[in-house]
């Protein structure tokens, strides 16, 4: 469970996706006014009906991989309370992503899901457009071709922070954006830009973009529009709610705590 919401608190960021063509043709302009710093520091609670079922965090900071300076996520979801009781979850996602132009260079997926264990690292190699995948658990290796607009689940939703405007979004348009994080290969990521809604939350009430981006339905959720996101509508763009239909039950995820954000958090005083 702690996974699923993790990754969907990380798909936030990928709801930003409305410049993703500005991306291909001019790649390296959209972190020249970053909407984030390093320190930046996101906590989600994850309620399960009445249950407080898990927390997810992201936290990004500034490090060197080889020659090259990136960011580097460490995101990390884990069930408590009575949830961990019937389902044990304890997962890690990593990313390293180049500040000059968001590009991922290298993603680190490790889990634990009540006993189901995955250890995976992706490295991105732009001279051979290749990714190379490493199941470290199975022993298994795999490249795939990639283009220079590929992203990781974790880079894609820091990318998409510096890649579009909010006047630019079209209300009722479908966005796509390529992203690869298992040996699935890639996969082309679609939602709909839905307009601005104000929400009511323990900071206050936010004014909001709101997405519905289309998943599979019958596995985990209900019906292919059965996951609506909420982003705050100010130059920091992070994630304020997920809110998602299962085949059993419903589940919700709220922006709980935040430090060092980049720009000023917007509340909206009555």
């Amino acid at each position: 469970m702690a996974s699923r919401l993790l990754s969907a608190v990380v798909f936030f960021g990928l709801s930003l996706s409305a410049l993703n063509a500005q991306y291909r043709s001019n790649p390296d302009s959209v972190f020249e006014n970053s909407a984030f710093k390093p320190g930046e520091w996101l906590k989600f609670r994850v309620h399960y009906g009445i249950f407080n079922a898990s927390y997810a965090t992201l936290h990004l900071t500034s490090e060197t991989l080889g020659n090259t300076q990136v960011y580097h996520v460490v995101g990390s979801g884990k069930t408590t309370g009575l949830a961990s009781v019937f389902f044990k979850v304890d997962d890690q996602y990593e990313s390293y992503f180049g500040k000059a132009d968001g590009r991922p260079y290298r993603f680190i997926r490790k889990i634990d899901e009540g006993g189901y264990t995955r250890d995976v690292e992706i490295n991105f190699d732009y001279s051979q457009n290749k990714a190379l995948y490493h199941d470290k658990k199975k022993e298994k290796k795999m490249q795939f071709d990639i283009a220079y607009s590929i992203q990781d689940l974790i880079s894609a939703f820091y990318y998409l922070r510096n890649a579009y405007q909010a006047s630019d979004l079209v209300e009722g348009e479908d966005l796509e954006l390529d992203v690869l994080f298992d040996d699935d290969g890639i996969f082309t990521f679609r939602l709909k830009y839905l307009g601005i809604e104000t929400l009511k939350t323990k900071f206050g009430k936010v004014e909001c973009l709101k997405f519905r981006p289309v998943v599979q339905s019958g596995r985990v959720f209900k019906e292919e529009e059965s996951l609506s996101l909420w982003v705050s509508n100010d130059k920091n763009k992070i994630p304020i709610r997920i809110q998602a239909d299962l085949l059993v039950g419903s589940i919700k995820a709220d922006l709980e705590a935040y430090n060092s954000l980049k720009n000023q958090f917007k509340i909206i005083l009555d």
